[in-house]
């Protein structure tokens, strides 16, 4: 299982719209999302891989992070693994 956090993305966006992004620089469909609410700005949405692993995930962030999307500097962060 691997998590990637997304930070400073536009609170409106849907799932949809986040998963078709992703997909479009190779990162596979995730399984879970977890909204993160910002004081007031810099929202987040925490993403869950159940059958990837943090490396293969390494791999793909230097593709978002620090990308302009929908008028914001995103950030993606890899977490690391946690046990269950």
């Amino acid at each position: 299982m691997a998590e990637l956090l997304l930070g400073n993305i536009d609170e409106t966006l849907s799932d949809e719209e986040i998963g078709e992004f992703l997909m479009r620089y190779g990162f596979p469909r995730f399984d879970a999302i977890q909204r993160l609410p910002g004081a007031g700005s810099r929202p987040g949405a925490l993403l869950t891989f159940n059958d990837v692993n943090p490396s293969s995930l390494r791999t793909l962030q230097s593709r978002i992070h620090n990308m302009y999307w929908k008028k914001h500097l995103i950030s993606a962060q890899i977490l690391p693994e946690r046990e269950t």
